[in-house]
């Protein structure tokens, strides 16, 4: 929950924009070479010298993107610099700074702003990134979250969705669906809370797929691996609105097909059970659940032999022609055509 009423409370009114900006972002450092100037004045300036920039920009919005009644607020600032960076690594990029923009109505107190803003220099410190600016303003609808992440990265580097060729391989980091069951545990222990707000639930056996759903973690790891092997994805995007839809991503914009294998889908122990306590299908989680925030690739088969061992890169099918379709191949060796059946905004 967003208050309690033993702790103290201050209005934002006291503090006003100016004076709200300035407590909220004290605390944050400049570190990155680029960042000329920071917070403070009316841009900042950034110097990048030869490299390319990357920038992107994401919008968390309340009662759409989170519920507070069970994300923790600095889960939230957390989280929402997290997703953002996680598209910066999709391009094969270095992030290197941020600006934090949020609307507030007047029930938030200035202590929960606070403790939101640790989050994000929480995840600003993990990741190495600069806090350069943002803005606040009022709102009458809730939270609303808007993070900008610049990045850099050589020409020669970076890496698009439209780069596949048929036979490269597609291969996926980490695990798939954990984030999505961890939402199906939150949302049934919300619904419990409403009948008995007495009720202590035990989630010790959900620990890693609730975490992955309140605090997930971008693969900025992957970057210095994929260098580290002297291997260049073809294309890359990161898994953020399910699996199938990523896929058709780079199918689309690489005008390819592809066959996706679904005994070759990473799980988690923990992901499996708890699909099996809720009956639901492990493949159609991991195909439509979203918010992995991993990194789906294409890597030509030349450059299989680097990857092959790698724990932290699982191949899960491979690129055909266009003609072929986007397909995921059963463990009964069946063709079904890939569907976009994850998130989609603006859906009724």
């Amino acid at each position: 929950m967003i208050e309690d009423k033993n702790q103290a409370r201050t209005p934002l009114s006291e503090l006003g924009e100016f004076g709200l900006i300035d407590h909220l972002t004290k605390q944050f450092e400049v570190k990155q070479e680029s960042t000329i100037t920071s917070i403070g004045d009316d841009a900042a300036v950034l110097d990048f010298k030869s490299k390319q920039i990357v920038v992107t920009t994401d919008m968390l919005v309340e009662g759409v993107h989170f519920d507070l009644s069970y994300a923790p607020l600095k889960h939230l600032g957390y989280k929402a610099v997290v997703v953002n960076l996680s598209d910066v690594y999709a391009m094969n990029a270095e992030a290197t700074q941020i600006t934090v923009s949020i609307a507030v109505s007047n029930r938030f107190p200035l202590e929960a702003l606070e403790e939101l803003y640790e989050g994000i220099a929480l995840a600003a410190k993990i990741y190495n990134v600069d806090v350069v600016g943002g803005d606040t303003t009022s709102s009458t609808a809730g939270l609303i979250i808007s993070i900008t992440a610049i990045g850099k990265v050589n020409t020669e580097d970076v890496v698009y969705r439209k780069g596949a060729k048929p036979n490269d391989l597609l291969v996926v980091t980490g695990d798939l669906g954990g984030a999505y069951m961890g939402l199906q545990i939150l949302e049934r222990e919300k619904e419990v809370f409403k009948v008995n707000p007495n009720n202590q639930p035990d989630l010790d056996a959900y620990t890693y797929v609730m975490e992955r759903q309140l605090k997930p973690e971008a693969r900025v790891d992957i970057i210095k691996l994929l260098k580290d092997l002297d291997v260049k994805p073809t294309s890359m995007i990161d898994v953020s609105d399910g699996l199938s839809s990523e896929i058709l991503h780079i199918c689309k914009a690489s005008d390819v097909g592809c066959d996706l294998y679904e005994e070759k889908l990473p799980l988690d122990p923990q992901v499996i059970s708890t699909c099996e306590e809720f009956d639901m299908d492990s493949t159609t989680v991991v195909l439509n659940g979203g918010e992995d925030y991993e990194l789906l690739m294409t890597i030509s088969q030349e450059d299989f032999p680097k990857i092959k061992a790698n724990p932290h890169l699982t191949v899960i099918g491979y690129i055909t022609d266009k003609s072929i379709g986007a397909n995921l191949v059963t463990r009964g060796e069946t063709k079904i055509p890939l569907q976009a059946q994850g998130w989609k905004n603006f859906d009724s």
